[in-house]
């Protein structure tokens, strides 16, 4: 928290010294009327006033008369009937950039949630790009088979469906392979990582010959997904903020949750405890799984489509986040809640990139210096803890 504190103050400061213009259009009715008013507040109709000497749009309807600064309007256009403004605003402290942060972020900290039960497990899951790639490639096939007039109490619980339902048998898949055959999730994930995104390319390409799938119901995207909310789309965010809390309680407030640290601290002890370590650890990977299909389907309902190439790499940011936010790779230590913090970290550098102009080509070796910067303070933390103790 006090790392995003910091990070959004500097930004919040430089962005107040290099502002940027805002466009908005101002629609009128077809009972408005615009009349200019100059310095002295004398009327007069459009057309008859130079730019120059306007003072004040002053738009009149049958519920009154709102007036305009003319410092803020570009222009009115008579004929389609729209008031141009423009303001400047903060560069980076804003309400549609900080909701852009927190839906980009959402994404990741879906996943980065069920990332962090693997890593506390003092395991990895490599594939949970591709994961998230193959459930939005199958749920955009199944999603537009539907009618474009499909209710949302269709479209929605399909896409969930089916988006879900393939994350989570990847994700059992997973941990079966992995506890079955006593093989280093490292090693399973690997091939599963190569051999799901090898499906995600070749399905599309098969049966649709094509890249891409689109074409959703209005009532999927716009009417859910990417629904506008006084001027911002929150459903991502509020989606992300449910499955942290759930994270959260389950990890903290739960026998399973206690089984999960239990078995990251020390594997052997628990067994000898009588936890069920192998049927803990498939369930953990399963609900990895889901968590991809679910952000997989905000992905498709944000978007309206789906690319071959969704969740390419993915992992890195997850792991990442995961990381940063707190989570050992020793095992034994994390959370939800600072998984989702440390996915907004990533996207505030990514932001933060994009403001002081930065070229994108840098973000992968942002992003794998700051892995190595949190590994490397959380092997130093542990060894101080350890001379103390």
């Amino acid at each position: 928290m006090l790392v995003i504190i910091m990070m959004m103050a500097v930004l919040s400061v430089y962005g107040a010294f290099n502002k940027v213009p805002e466009a908005k259009k101002i629609e009128l009715g077809t009972d408005a009327r615009v009349v200019l008013l100059d310095a002295n507040g004398s009327e007069h109709e459009i057309g008859t006033i130079a730019k120059r000497n306007i003072a004040t749009y002053r738009v009149i309807d049958t519920d009154g008369s709102k007036d305009y600064d003319a410092a803020s309007v570009d222009r009115y256009d008579s004929t389609t009937r729209v008031i141009f403004q423009s303001r400047l605003k903060n560069k980076f402290f804003n309400s549609s950039n900080l909701f852009l942060i927190l839906k980009d972020s959402s994404f990741f900290a879906i996943m980065a949630v069920g990332m962090t039960g693997v890593i506390i497990l003092a395991g990895i899951d490599l594939s949970v790009g591709s994961i998230y790639g193959l459930s939005a490639i199958v749920g955009a096939m199944a999603i537009s088979a539907l009618p474009q007039d499909a209710s949302i109490f269709i479209a929605l619980p399909v896409g969930l469906a089916v988006c879900i339902a393939v994350g989570t048998m990847c994700g059992l898949a997973n941990g079966s392979m992995s506890v079955g055959l006593r093989v280093h999730p490292f090693v399973i994930t690997l091939g599963m990582m190569a051999a799901l995104r090898g499906l995600t390319v070749v399905l599309p390409q098969e049966i649709y010959s094509t890249q891409s799938i689109g074409g959703f119901p209005t009532s999927f995207t716009s009417g859910f997904f990417k629904a506008k909310i006084a001027g911002v789309y929150p459903v991502p965010v509020i989606i992300m903020a449910l499955v942290a809390a759930a994270g959260w309680f389950v990890l903290s407030r739960t026998v399973f949750g206690r089984r999960i640290f239990a078995i990251g601290g020390n594997e052997t002890a628990a067994q000898y405890a009588g936890i069920p370590v192998g049927k803990v650890k498939i369930l953990v990977y399963t609900i990895t799984g889901a968590l991809c299909g679910l952000s997989a389907c905000i992905y498709l309902g944000y978007l309206g489509a789906a690319e071959t190439n969704a969740g390419n790499a993915y992992e890195l940011q997850v792991i990442a986040a995961t990381v940063i936010g707190g989570a050992s790779l020793m095992g034994g230590r994390g959370t939800a809640v600072g998984a989702v913090l440390g996915a907004i970290i990533i996207q505030l550098i990514n932001n933060a990139m994009v403001i002081f102009s930065v070229d994108q080509s840098y973000n992968q070796i942002v992003m794998g210096a700051a892995i190595v910067i949190a590994v490397v303070i959380d092997q130093t933390k542990q060894r101080v803890q350890a001379r103390r103790g």
